[in-house]
């Protein structure tokens, strides 16, 4: 296990991504996310239908010779990222269609698993001056785990509650959130942008709060003017950044000095997947269900005699409250915990909520 002691926490280190990452101890790094360069193949000024000229990016970092030295440095630093980070780890990267595919392809050469492609949908695209192709108004974050098999970060429940104007649906892969601006969009003296491509907050928020917890260590290796380092900041999440350009730092470093982290009861997290492990027959051993008791669906149709030994038995079926459940309607599966009632005080409640009721007493205080 790496000491955290080791590592330039909460601090950014101005310099060649490359050369930064390689300093850095391996397996040490919970998430990274990356904005790397989109190698947008520009030429010439864009203009709107007025005449005034769109503030594109024309820095030289976003500047490479060809394709395949676009792809040589994708290969390096996402192999840097692939040493750094934890074997249950994973990598978040941005990017549009003039690069996202071709980092695809290296996530997957380096033996990452994409988990999903996430579409961020801006609600205020720039508009496409010229009228020569679709508004181009999203771009694509790839969320890639070290292995097939690794036991990534995922916040099922938060993101569900994160989602709970739309009647608590599951969160969708296709997000919803609008380019920065306003306040907090980054300017120089002269009212220009600080950074051509600062994301918006919003889109980190879920980002982090999807895929790491209070504590983890995130790593952004092309940080410019900060968004990850402020996020992580208020979420209670450390954080590494790495940015070649010195003015970008210092902007950086000013922002999210001016960030007020939430109090620690604020952020915590609750998972489902995570809590004790309640076997039925545990409510048997404690007396919340007594055996020969009658359990029966939400409807009333289907019924089941719990046994001393924590199974079912129904007039044609005996086995768990699960495969019970399954055999009653029919059906393929059936998660017992939110099939089955228990008549109480002459009510139907669900047996789930008597499974709380142990896991509450069971969860350290």
């Amino acid at each position: 296990m790496v000491e955290a002691a080791r590592l330039p926490l909460d601090d950014i280190i101005t310099g060649d991504c490359l050369a930064a990452m390689a300093q850095l101890p391996a397996a040490s790094i919970d998430l990274v996310f990356a904005d790397p360069p989109y190698n947008l193949q520009l030429s010439g000024d864009l203009h709107r239908p007025n005449n005034t000229r769109v503030d594109g990016v024309e820095a030289d970092w976003d500047k490479f010779a060809d394709f395949a030295a676009y792809d040589d440095f994708t290969r390096s630093w996402l192999g840097e990222c692939r040493r750094l980070l934890k074997p249950n780890g994973a990598v978040w990267v941005i990017g549009t269609y003039h690069n996202i595919f071709r980092i695809g392809a290296v996530l997957q050469d380096l033996g990452f698993w994409i988990l999903n492609d996430v579409v961020w949908r801006k609600t205020n695209p720039m508009p496409n001056f010229r009228g020569r192709r679709f508004t181009n108004a999203h771009e694509t974050l790839l969320w890639c785990a070290t292995s097939r098999e690794a036991r990534y970060t995922f916040n099922y429940e938060a993101m569900k509650a994160l989602n709970a104007d739309e009647q608590a649906l599951q969160m969708r892969s296709d997000w919803l959130i609008p380019l920065c601006g306003g306040p907090e969009r980054l300017r120089d003296g002269d009212g220009k942008k600080a950074h051509p491509t600062q994301k918006p907050e919003a889109l980190l928020h879920r980002v982090l709060l999807a895929s790491t917890r209070p504590g983890d260590i995130v790593l952004d290796p092309f940080f410019g003017t900060g968004t990850t380092g402020a996020v992580a900041r208020r979420l209670g999440r450390r954080f590494i950044g790495i940015e070649r350009d010195p003015a970008y730092a210092v902007i950086a470093r000013r922002r999210i000095a001016e960030v007020s982290p939430a109090a620690s009861e604020a952020l915590a997290l609750e998972s489902r997947r995570e809590a004790p492990r309640i076997p039925f027959g545990n409510l048997i051993e404690r007396g919340l269900i007594r055996p020969g008791e009658v359990l029966f669906d939400q409807t009333r149709r289907h019924q089941a005699r719990v046994r001393a030994d924590g199974s079912l038995i129904s007039a044609e079926h005996r086995g768990s409250i699960h495969s019970v459940g399954a055999l009653v309607q029919g059906a393929a599966a059936c998660n017992g915990w939110a099939f089955w009632y228990i008549q109480r005080n002459g009510q139907p409640l669900p047996i789930d909520s008597l499974r709380q009721l142990v896991r509450a007493e069971l969860s350290p205080q």
